[in-house]
């Protein structure tokens, strides 16, 4: 019997989980970062984990229907992938368990964890701020953003929401941000969670960190370059940063952000947990129900025609 539809998958242990699929779909093996690209047409490829751009740039649109990623962000791939393709990120994989890690970057940033770490053997016991009574803001209110939202209630702090335009949901108000100015002297903490785009490059810059109060606590979950990092580093000692992003990424050992007090420093590793998994094999035998159904597939992010 023909299979009905070519899928290729980074690694083996995806042809064990999605063996079920064998009568409809041919599975095989192909690393994308490492290995040219298999003779005939491909429907759908799963990409590796994270991307590997300089493979992308090998792909031959002729032979390749729809490039799966395995994560939500898609910074470079635009640039790297042969127009032609169809590209997909990641929708419902990694918000939660990069929220997850918002939350425990925050945690251990208010409650001292770091400096805790630091002094096994000590007891050095001392007053830390909580996350009860204070105001945070919740700066992105994306997938991630309401993620984080999500676990954040419950916490006894006062959310301050802003995303790209002020609106009103069934919660109250999200503010935009234009009103930044306003709002960042009146919060305790920040957690970014906005997308990387032109406008959000820098945006966590002199301005924004000075008009935080002393001892403030900005957590940045999205990308590196949101941040100017020479600015965290310029305002050390008087606002705390906790990130699993940073820019340059990966961030050299002799980097001078590793040394800054107050910082909190995660390896990008906010998807990177056991919720994954179950989570891409999810997104993956939709995107194959969609194609063999006949139909498009879901959270496409790079169209075939782009100029």
């Amino acid at each position: 019997m023909t299979a009905a539809l070519r899928v290729t998958v980074p690694d083996a242990g995806w042809l064990e989980r999605l063996a079920d699929l064998a009568d409809r779909v041919d599975l095989e093996v192909w690393d994308i970062a490492q290995q040219p690209q298999p003779e005939g047409r491909i429907d759908l490829a799963v990409s590796g984990y994270p991307n590997a751009t300089e493979g992308l740039r090998r792909i031959d649109p002729e032979r390749l229907g729809v490039l799966q990623l395995q994560t939500l962000g898609h910074d470079g791939v635009l640039e790297a992938l042969p127009a032609g393709v169809t590209c997909c990120n990641a929708i419902g994989v990694h918000e939660g368990s990069t929220a997850e890690l918002a939350i425990a970057l925050l945690l251990a940033s208010q409650r001292q964890l770091d400096r805790y770490a630091r002094e096994q053997g000590q007891w050095n016991r001392r007053w830390s701020p909580s996350l009860q009574d204070r105001r945070i803001m919740l700066l992105g209110h994306g997938g991630i953003g309401t993620e984080v939202e999500k676990r954040l209630i419950g916490f006894d702090a006062e959310l301050v929401r802003v995303a790209s335009r002020r609106r009103q949901d069934e919660r109250g108000v999200v503010h935009g941000t234009d009103e930044l100015a306003d709002l960042l002297p009146t919060v305790d903490a920040v957690v970014v969670a906005v997308p990387l785009s032109e406008q959000t490059v820098g945006l966590v810059d002199d301005d924004f960190l000075a008009a935080l109060p002393d001892g403030a606590v900005v957590v940045n979950i999205s990308r590196g370059k949101v941040t100017d990092t020479d600015a965290v580093v310029r305002q050390a000692g008087r606002i705390r940063y906790a990130t699993d992003v940073t820019d340059p990424e990966p961030l050299p050992a002799d980097h001078p952000l590793w040394e800054v007090p107050g910082v909190l420093i995660s390896p990008h590793v906010g998807g990177m947990s056991t919720a994954m998994q179950p989570r891409i094999d999810a997104v993956v035998r939709r995107q194959i129900a969609l194609l063999l159904d006949g139909r498009s597939p879901h959270s496409v992010v790079i169209s075939p025609g782009r100029s």
